[in-house]
């Protein structure tokens, strides 16, 4: 069995941490939560499960997940974020793949949870994460909010059964200011790029976005909620282009 270490990243996870780290008894040798200095209770629920926890500024996701990764007692690492959590049939996966380990690293599906509802359309399962791996193998790169793990050029990746939990928003207003933030950042991301935008871009991007969630991924089929997200999605997009769109007028906004 190859030895396994957990790693998550936190700030005010009170909510979530609890649930995240019961989901990892008995998968992890040790569990590391590098905190950016939490003023909930997210210290004291981590001591109470025994975890290495420490403190570290935060500087993005990228250089704080690869920081947290270089904590890792361990070669072998499963990452989670804190509102995320293993279901029972993904916590068998892994115990089998700790005892037969043929990859270098390992995905499975991450189900989403919106508002007290599990959301099997809209683009947003199945949604592939590569979680499990070899770290001398893979690090965390990617540019503002958008991090992903990169494996190095001929690594192999095999699939696991189950899925990875994920508690997302728990009200549509803690939704709306998600996407605020990340519209910004987003925006942001595009202008270093050398992106444009204007206002035919602006309609088109927001319109295919809700014609692709709602109706491509068939997000009517969530109901009420499927509705909201592929609204919300389409009018992040909407935001997000029209901020980049700003910014070309004035790059300190």
């Amino acid at each position: 069995m190859v030895p396994l270490s957990a790693v998550i990243i936190t700030y005010n996870e009170e909510k979530n941490i609890g649930r995240c780290l019961e989901s990892l008894q008995d998968i992890a040798d040790e569990i590391v939560v590098v905190d950016s200095f939490s003023t909930d209770r997210t210290e004291a629920i981590c001591r109470e499960y025994g975890v290495r926890f420490m403190q570290h500024a935060f500087g993005g996701y990228v250089p704080q997940k690869n920081y947290a990764l270089s904590q890792a007692a361990h070669r072998y690492v499963l990452s989670l974020d804190a509102d995320e959590a293993l279901s029972e049939e993904l916590r068998k996966s892994i115990a089998h793949a700790r005892e037969h380990w043929e990859y270098d690293g390992y995905c499975f599906n991450r189900l989403t949870n919106y508002c007290g509802r599990w959301i099997r359309h809209c683009g947003w399962y199945p949604d592939r994460k590569l979680r499990l791996w070899d770290a001398s193998k893979g690090r965390w790169a990617g540019h503002h909010i958008h991090e992903r793990l990169e494996m190095d050029p001929g690594s192999t990746t095999g699939f696991l059964r189950g899925d990875l939990l994920h508690h997302s928003f728990h009200t549509i207003d803690q939704h709306m200011q998600t996407v605020n933030q990340f519209s910004t950042a987003g925006a942001r991301s595009l202008y270093e790029k050398g992106a444009r935008s204007n206002t035919l871009k602006i309609l088109v991007k927001s319109i295919a976005k809700f014609i692709r969630n709602y109706i491509l991924k068939r997000g009517f089929l969530d109901g009420y909620y499927g509705y909201l997200i592929c609204r919300i999605s389409a009018f992040s997009t909407l935001i997000k282009y029209a901020k980049l769109k700003e910014m070309r007028k004035d790059p300190s906004a």
